[in-house]
C-alpha cells in the first residue's frame, strides 16, 4: 500500500510543509530587515502556521488514543471525527 494517500479530512494541512514556511518565516524575521507592517503580517501569519499545526498535532494524538485504547491490550481502530471531540 506504499504511495496510498489518507483521505481523513479536507481540511488536513501538510505539517512539515507548513513548519518550513513557519521556520522560513522565523529566519526572515530575525534578519532585521522587514518594516514594522511587514513584521506584524509576518507574525500574525506565523500565528496563524503555529494554530494549524498544533491542531494537526491534538488531532494525531486523538488518532493515537484512539488506536491504542482496546479491549486486553490489544490495539484496536476506532473511527475518528475531528469536527466530533
Amino acid at each position: 500500500m506504499a504511495g496510498k494517500k489518507s483521505s481523513s479530512s479536507s481540511k488536513a494541512i501538510d505539517f512539515e510543509k507548513q513548519l518550513g514556511q513557519l521556520e522560513a518565516l522565523v529566519s526572515d524575521m530575525e534578519k532585521g530587515e522587514m518594516s514594522l507592517e511587514e513584521s506584524l503580517k509576518a507574525f500574525e501569519q506565523g500565528i496563524q502556521i503555529t494554530r494549524q499545526c498544533q491542531q494537526a498535532l491534538a488531532e494525531a494524538e486523538q488518532k493515537v488514543a484512539i488506536l491504542t485504547r482496546g479491549e486486553n491490550g490489544e490495539l484496536s481502530e476506532q473511527p475518528f471525527d475531528p469536527d466530533n471531540q
